[in-house]
């Protein structure tokens, strides 16, 4: 009878491999394990990180190329600009030299042939000159006979030439030096890049078309400044220069201050605080004549008095209210001027309990009605245009009028609008 011996029970702890296994070689077969898991983290986590094809890192890179660029020549084409840029336009066409000039000179070049300039501008003159002013000027392609030197060492042997326009007039081109024949590819890829271009320039002369419309908007603004109120403000003050010369002294120093703030050349905007404080200037030299038939009602939130707003456009409304509102009116009128806090935006209002107007006239074509309302309606035109190209559509002036009813303009403000700040001071 054959007896089965028993497991051996193998202590906590102890070795599984065989007794004849060294030490080193179960150290080697650890380590090459260990190897063999990194290698695959390592390949696994390298699969994960492919976070972008060839094609998507070539479209970032040319897209940021691009974006370099863009600021330099949304200021316009001048040799300033054309210097910030040419270098990532050079990056984004490729080829050995690039520039950028203007129908009578070189603005910027960078690489070799620059030399070859005068022959290029005379190109591009001769090309259509007629039309060099109205925006049609054709791409030219100039080749080594076109463009001859006598450096032997010169590279170049052509260069393609594209127009430069605002849409309106041709202002310089986009000038691809070539080492080869120009292929038509990098004909094309010439055209593509001075279209852009164009289309950047085409963005900085509406951005200026904008600023002379607004600093025309400002003038007639200023113009605004009735003769009356003027004749109005001195005469007052004459008549206190006997009987009470502080209280005169005190209105010349106000009036003064109030034709400063009016016909100031600095900034496109101003803080809500300089507006109410011209008003009050205004206000001050109108009660000295009205003397208690003017009343005033100010209410203003302190928390929106840094809101930056466009200059002068609560004056126009207050100076509304007093000469078309309240002039007219016999007995006592409250102009109140209300300033509040909305969250993200600041409401502002003005109202006179006047002799109001009739609101057929606000909807009339400009120029169509009497001389005295023709003035209010510009004035209220001019501050809608103003508040609606700034913050855009659907911050406009409403007007809530009626005959004998008064009249109140309100507006609404972003207290916070890209590109409207203050520097220095002043608002820009």
């Amino acid at each position: 009878m054959s007896s089965v011996a028993p497991a051996a029970a193998v202590p906590l702890g102890a070795s599984l491999w065989p007794a004849s296994t060294t030490a080193a070689t179960v150290a080697a077969v650890v380590l090459g394990t260990a190897v063999l898991l990194a290698v695959a983290v390592v390949l696994r986590s390298r699969k994960r990180r492919v976070i972008a094809t060839p094609t998507q890192r070539a479209t970032y890179q040319v897209l940021h190329v691009a974006s370099l660029a863009a600021p330099p020549l949304r200021s316009g084409l001048t040799e300033a600009t054309a210097a910030k840029a040419i270098r990532p336009l050079h990056q984004l066409l490729g080829g050995p030299a690039l520039g950028l000039i203007a129908p009578d000179r070189v603005l910027a070049w960078e690489g070799p042939g620059e030399h070859h300039a005068p022959a290029v501008l005379a190109a591009l003159v001769n090309s259509r000159p007629e039309n060099l002013h109205e925006g049609t000027g054709r791409v030219i392609a100039l080749r080594a006979e076109d463009l001859t030197c006598d450096l032997l060492e010169c590279p170049v042997r052509g260069a393609v030439v594209v127009p430069l326009s605002t849409g309106e007039e041709t202002v310089g081109a986009l000038v691809a030096i070539v080492d080869t024949d120009a292929v038509p590819g990098l004909v094309r890829a010439a055209v593509e890049t001075a279209e852009w271009v164009s289309a950047q320039l085409a963005f900085a002369e509406l951005d200026a078309s904008r600023e002379r419309l607004a600093e025309a908007q400002l003038r007639a603004l200023r113009a605004q400044i009735s003769p009356h109120f003027i004749y109005n403000a001195l005469s007052a003050i004459s008549a206190l220069v006997r009987t009470d010369p502080d209280r005169a002294r005190e209105l010349i120093e106000e009036f003064a201050e109030f034709v400063r703030y009016s016909v100031r050349a600095h900034g496109e905007y101003t803080t809500l605080a300089e507006e109410l404080r011209s008003i009050d200037r205004y206000l001050l030299i109108e009660r000295a004549r009205f003397g208690d038939r003017l009343q005033v009602r100010l209410q203003v939130a302190p928390e929106v008095l840094p809101v930056v707003v466009p200059y002068l456009c609560l004056q126009p409304l207050v100076e509304n209210a007093v000469r078309h509102g309240l002039a007219g009116k016999a007995g006592t009128g409250t102009v109140s001027i209300i300033a509040s806090d909305a969250g993200s935006e600041c409401l502002i209002s003005v109202e006179d309990d006047g002799v109001g107007m009739d609101p057929e006239q606000l909807r009339r074509p400009e120029g169509t009605e009497r001389s005295e309302a023709r003035s209010a309606h510009v004035g209220l035109t001019n501050v809608d245009d103003r508040l609606r190209s700034v913050f855009g559509p659907g911050c406009g002036l409403v007007v809530e009028t009626a005959l004998g009813a008064g009249t109140k303009v309100s507006m609404r403000v972003p207290k916070f609008q890209p590109g409207v700040r203050v520097v220095s001071g002043w608002a820009s």
